[in-house]
């Protein structure tokens, strides 16, 4: 898989000759994503970016939707800041209910919770910091569904997240969501690639 670094127009494929190898590119990004997806209580769910997700999601994009190099302009500048850069783990957080109206009573009290998302190992806590695209949080104190935190390790942090004795929790501090879980070493190992040398 690619060290971090930014997608330019280089590294997308004609529709043509993706079309090719679409199957076998989705079949890889499975094996990719199962050891960064971390389920974190009932309904939450985060997917830690790479420069291979990114990839992905702007190939199907312009795959779906045609848009030619107006689009992938656009589609560059959108997920290019979610790809980790150097210290940097990069997390697509959902909170996934079926039922609208639940979902929408749910979020409603959920207002701030992209402020309150952590990784904790050993004695270091990283408190996470939302993207600033736009504002997760809506003046009514609802929160969006969909939440892109960035988690920045100094030299230290990122070595001690490497140890594979290290517990590494990740959760929320929000008083309606405060669920944790400890990172599987599968998923402790990719992350960990995640920070370049």
């Amino acid at each position: 898989m690619s060290a971090a670094r930014k997608i330019s127009a280089d590294d997308i494929l004609s529709n043509e000759e993706y079309m090719k190898i679409r199957a076998e590119r989705r079949k890889a990004l499975v094996a990719v994503k199962k050891n960064r997806r971390v389920e974190i209580g009932p309904v939450a769910t985060a997917y830690f970016e790479s420069f291979d997700t990114m990839l992905h999601q702007i190939q199907e994009m312009l795959y779906i939707e045609k848009g030619g190099e107006e689009q992938l302009a656009d589609e560059l500048a959108a997920y290019n800041p979610l790809i980790p850069n150097g210290r940097e783990l990069v997390a697509t957080v959902m909170f996934e209910i079926d039922d609208p109206v639940r979902r929408g009573t749910f979020l409603s009290k959920l207002g701030g919770v992209e402020e309150t998302m952590f990784i904790k190992f050993g004695d270091e806590e990283i408190i996470g910091t939302p993207e600033e695209d736009v504002d997760r949080t809506n003046a009514a104190g609802k929160a969006s569904a969909v939440q892109f935190v960035h988690f920045t390790f100094n030299d230290s942090q990122a070595e001690k997240f490497r140890s594979a004795d290290q517990q590494v929790i990740i959760g929320f501090k929000h008083p309606q969501y405060a669920h944790m879980v400890v990172l599987q070493d599968a998923t402790r190992n990719a992350l960990a690639g995640d920070f370049s040398d």
